[in-house]
């Protein structure tokens, strides 16, 4: 009997590189999920091309094209719902979804960040962890909530910063750790395996 994939969305911006560890977990069967649809905001965004390349369903949503926030958003749950979306996995997507949206969606809605929260948040987490020059930042993945980079944490792992890293290198570093991690976050997710409590989570062993 074949497997059930549950059926998920990937809002991206850009390069879409955690789309990307997402659709090849996947392949490898670490994750039983099927990309549903990816949504991005901008018609340049790579991850637009990795989704045709994998065979999902993709779709360009611009913010423009709509008369308000709430009308673009309106768009966004419309194709969510068209595709049967359970999950929606936030993957470098530069937009801020408002309280109306998150509480639609309330906790099924991840995002991955590149800090270990509440540290650094906002997106530039990466030059933040260097100016102020300490020497260990991180990967988070939690659920969204109303507030910019704060629902309740699910999984993060510390990332060491050299002396010698610049911003590219330990995005390098980062991005390593989000693409193992994203995957897991999203399996646990979609198992059942993920009991919120207020702000504190727990995740059950796989059985």
């Amino acid at each position: 009997m074949a497997q059930v994939r549950s059926p998920i969305a990937v809002f991206c911006s850009g390069e879409g590189t955690n789309l990307q560890a997402i659709l090849d977990a996947i392949r490898a069967g670490r994750l039983r999920a099927r990309v549903a649809l990816v949504i991005a905001d901008r018609p340049t965004a790579k991850a637009l091309v990795r989704a045709a390349r994998a065979g999902a369903a993709a779709r360009c949503v611009i913010p423009a094209d709509y008369p308000s926030r709430a009308a673009f958003e309106r768009a966004l749950i419309r194709e969510c719902e068209a595709h049967g979306v359970r999950l929606i996995c936030l993957a470098g997507f530069m937009r801020i979804l408002s309280p109306l949206f998150v509480r639609r969606y309330r906790h099924r809605i991840l995002n991955i960040h590149p800090a270990l929260l509440p540290a650094f948040r906002g997106s530039r987490a990466i030059r933040d962890a260097l100016r102020w020059g300490v020497t260990v930042t991180g990967v988070t993945v939690h659920l969204v909530d109303e507030e910019v980079d704060h629902g309740p944490i699910l999984l993060q792992e510390a990332v060491p910063i050299a002396p010698s890293d610049t911003e590219r290198t330990l995005l390098a570093k980062v991005h390593r750790v989000e693409h193992r991690l994203y995957p897991k976050a999203i399996d646990a997710m979609l198992a059942g395996r993920v009991r919120i409590t207020g702000r504190r989570v727990l995740i059950a062993d796989r059985r």
